[in-house]
């Protein structure tokens, strides 16, 4: 049985590193309610502690997108991996609000970068043409992480408590900075995996190793990547509800079961992950066919239109589980322009690959600051389906910057 070609196996890592970010990001909004119970957090400080997250990802994902241009993704995602790692274990040791919005935001900082470098690996070890199945299929892994992290940590957390859920995955994070380390090259043709066939259909459109000197910061000026930007950060508000006040809002909101909470809290990113698979190959096999235009944007720009209209459906749905299912359908959709924005990025940035999708990443974690923070605010004083109605106006804005 033949191998697994080279930059297939070097995806399968990433895949990987997709998963465990998802385990350690979403585990926080299931034992949300336990760690407010514990530590006295109000709502509003417990959104706070959401938001450290991203303020802290959002400030230094340019830095580090840069610094993997310069440096490689090999040495600096080992970096983010041990980093957030360490940072994982240790919000099991916090005492109050100030001390775990200190460790979610130093979490948050070691994990900013993680996608740019992910998107330089791809810029590196593979061709225009499959760019966006592999970012796709990348996400899939993302969300698959997220979307068994509800059952898994609310399995965990009943029979041992929030705290050692925390140490526990930190695990994973230490094994995978091990084998990313000793099996990964910069270079695709530095690697013994990789055959010079294969090196050959990578070279034929791939961005190749080294160093731009014009600043990528240049193109953070032009207006496809202000426009792109600014989808991505509609994008990422409706994302960080779905992973921050999802399973409260079900619980609270809609009255649904802790047992089924687990379930229906994590169908938005199951769905999520095949929406990401098959978001992939569309936008690649379209762009093939009839250009960036219709592969990239129309792709990106329909997505979530489609998903404005199932989160304002789901904003008047009475019945519990029509409108979970309804937010999942929104989830999935809007996850489905994700090999085609992170596709449309690295087709136009280049060699400035990390740097310019650190922007456009940070345009969404801005949006997924505002979001929990806007969510229980706006639950509080009103009506969570005014919330909701947020995100699906939000939505129709990005579509209308793909357009």
């Amino acid at each position: 049985m033949r191998a697994p070609a080279g930059r297939h196996q070097a995806l399968a890592l990433a895949v990987c590193l997709a998963f465990i970010t998802y385990l350690d990001r979403v585990c926080i909004s299931v034992t949300a309610p336990a760690i407010m119970r514990d530590l006295s957090l109000t709502p509003i400080q417990m959104s706070f502690i959401f938001s450290s997250f991203t303020v802290a990802y959002a400030l230094f994902e340019a830095p580090t997108g840069w610094w993997g241009d310069r440096v490689g993704p090999r040495r600096v995602l080992t970096r983010i991996v041990i980093w957030w790692s360490l940072f994982t274990m240790a919000t099991a040791s916090a005492v109050g609000f100030r001390s775990l919005a200190a460790m979610r935001f130093l979490f948050g900082a070691g994990e900013a970068g993680a996608w740019p470098n992910v998107a330089k690996v791809i810029a590196r070890w593979f061709p225009s043409s499959e760019r966006g199945t592999a970012q796709g299929i990348f996400f899939m892994g993302a969300h698959l992480g997220g979307g068994l992290t509800p059952v898994l940590v609310a399995y965990l957390a009943a029979r041992m408590g929030w705290r050692p859920v925390f140490v526990i995955l930190s695990v994973f994070g230490f094994t995978w900075a091990a084998v990313w380390t000793m099996w990964f090259r910069d270079d695709p043709a530095e690697h013994p995996s990789v055959s010079a066939a294969e090196l050959r259909h990578i070279r034929a459109g791939a961005t190749i190793a080294g160093i731009d000197r014009t600043s990528g910061f240049r193109m953070l000026a032009d207006p496809s990547v202000i426009a792109m930007c600014a989808a991505y950060f509609t994008q990422g508000y409706g994302f960080y509800f779905y992973i921050t006040w999802l399973p409260t809002y079900l619980q609270q909101a809609k009255g649904v079961s802790a047992g089924a909470m687990g379930v229906l809290a994590g169908l938005p990113l199951m769905l999520s992950a095949v929406a990401d698979l098959l978001g992939g190959l569309t936008t690649d096999r379209l762009t093939r066919r009839y250009g960036f235009r219709i592969g990239r944007c129309a792709v990106a720009g329909g997505s979530l239109a489609v998903s404005s209209v199932a989160i304002a459906a789901a904003a008047m749905a009475g019945a519990s589980v029509l409108s979970a299912c309804l937010i999942a359908l929104g989830a999935a959709s809007s996850n489905f322009l994700l090999g085609a924005t992170w596709g449309a990025c690295v087709d136009l940035s280049g060699q400035n690959a990390g740097v310019v999708s650190a922007a456009m990443n940070t345009a969404g974690q801005i949006g997924g600051t505002l979001s929990p923070i806007v969510f229980a605010w706006i639950s509080e004083r009103w009506d969570s389906a005014y919330a909701l109605g947020i995100i699906a106006g939000l939505y129709l804005v990005g579509a209308g910057c793909w357009w």
